[in-house]
């Protein structure tokens, strides 16, 4: 990302943020892509396993005093809660929030071809990350969303829209993030009316060559399979040019808006 390029639309001085799915994948790069943004004071890099993270801990030698880690599940209520209490000790305000955790396979887990394969306890699991936490993690962090120019961007999929869907299958990882969109635009509807510098956004990233996509790689063209370093800078590139008016959008990798 271009360090002329303001973090944020609006924003004067220097800026704490927090990235949740840090210590991997586009949560990793972006992590690293703010730590070298010189508008950026400091990052709270939030993961399961954060203070485990080799990649964290190398990112955060190289930038010593600005990179703090945080151990939180996010399906975890009160540990949202408790991540929030420990921010405002911490700091007054955050002007980045940046979700980047997800799931879509796993151990016993994977995309559903048909509906025979739906079972309600990975539809719990998925949506408990992709659709619940993020709305949790605003309520949790809304105490530091309320003054000044603020973005709070979660990465949604296009899979995710019901009006692109002409494939079917995936139904637990499409439907939460359908779910993850309605949760988030509601949101930015209620964010707006309490910080009218708040800006809500749901992103798209493409295809990111990360463990999540690894899988279902085998059909996608070079071109459109980003490296994770170039995902962060086009991710951080819209957030950087969203301005108020553009709360509540869900808008893909290059700017464009996708049906919900």
């Amino acid at each position: 990302m271009s360090e002329h390029l303001p973090l944020i639309h609006g924003l004067d001085g220097p800026a704490h943020v927090l990235v949740t799915g840090a210590s991997r994948g586009i949560g990793l790069a972006i992590t690293q892509a703010l730590l070298a943004h010189p508008q950026v004071a400091s990052v709270t890099a939030v993961a399961r396993h954060a203070s485990g993270s080799a990649a964290l801990a190398r990112l955060g030698e190289a930038a010593p005093g600005r990179l703090h880690r945080a151990d939180v599940d996010l399906t975890d209520e009160a540990a949202l809660d408790a991540l929030a209490g420990a921010l405002v000790t911490r700091h007054p305000s955050l002007a980045l929030v940046v979700n980047a955790a997800g799931v879509l396979h796993g151990d016993g887990l994977r995309p559903e071809k048909s509906v025979r394969e739906v079972r309600r306890q990975s539809l719990e699991r998925v949506f408990a990350l992709n659709a619940f936490a993020p709305v949790l993690l605003a309520r949790a962090l809304l105490p530091l969303l309320e003054r000044g120019p603020a973005v709070f961007a979660s990465l949604s999929a296009r899979v995710g829209s019901i009006g692109d869907n002409r494939l079917g299958g995936w139904y637990a990882y499409r439907a939460s993030k359908a779910a993850q969109n309605q949760l988030m635009r509601t949101f930015a509807i209620e964010w707006s009316r309490r910080n009218r510098l708040g800006c809500c956004l749901l992103l798209h990233p493409g295809t990111v060559d990360t463990a999540l996509s690894a899988p279902f790689q085998k059909n996608v063209p070079l071109a459109k399979l980003f490296e994770p370093a170039r995902a962060a800078r086009q991710l951080l590139a819209i957030i950087a040019g969203a301005t108020p008016a553009d709360s509540g959008r869900f808008i893909a990798w290059d700017g464009q808006d996708i049906p919900w």
